[in-house]
């Protein structure tokens, strides 16, 4: 990233986290609402690029199955735009731990996180506290996530994918995050650009 440049290159960066093909090849992998998130990501994307706001992409790599390199999933998703600004892999829930993130986003004089991405109570949520705690404002694009439907072993109750999100905003909203719908979060940085 460019030190020149408008203030929101210096303040916001978009991270992307595991919008990998890796998904598709699971057994939760359900399409139900991959439209409506596939339609937010887009536009977020979209509304980032063309404020100069850095596109970071970061995927999941794990020891064996669908997440695994020689897998050959550990891609994005053929309809998520590509060349993104910086790219990295991660081994954990979140994007920091061992990554290079953190060092990438300070150097870019990077203030504020705008979250997005597979799945919204796993990396994505971990991110943002993660983030948060280690000092970076945080927007949680909730509509920009996408989870799955999950069901609680000790219960037998299943939790859908919507119940998941709204959990997740609740515990993020105003200790870690700024929950925002895509619109929000772009009409936010356009007000940092003034």
């Amino acid at each position: 990233m460019s030190a020149s440049g408008s203030s929101v290159i210096s303040r916001a960066a978009l991270i992307v986290i595991d919008v990998q093909e890796s998904f598709r090849h699971t057994p939760f992998w359900s399409e139900a609402d991959l439209p409506a998130f596939k339609g937010a990501l887009l536009r977020l994307d979209a509304g980032c690029r063309a404020r100069g706001v850095p596109v970071v992409h970061v995927f999941h790599v794990g020891q064996s199955g669908p997440f695994a390199e020689a897998s050959g999933h550990v891609r994005a998703l053929d309809w998520l735009p590509g060349s993104p600004d910086a790219l990295f892999h991660k081994h954990t829930h979140n994007a920091f731990t061992d990554t290079g993130l953190d060092l990438y986003l300070r150097r870019g004089r990077v203030e504020r996180l705008i979250i997005a991405g597979i799945r919204t109570e796993q990396c994505c949520e971990t991110t943002a506290r993660v983030g948060a705690d280690i000092g970076y404002q945080v927007d949680f694009v909730s509509e920009a996530t996408l989870t799955f439907a999950m069901t609680d072993r000790r219960s037998a109750l299943t939790h859908t994918a919507s119940e998941i999100k709204a959990h997740t905003e609740l515990v993020l909203a105003d200790r870690f995050a700024r929950v925002c719908t895509v619109e929000e979060c772009l009409a936010h940085l356009g007000e940092c650009d003034a």
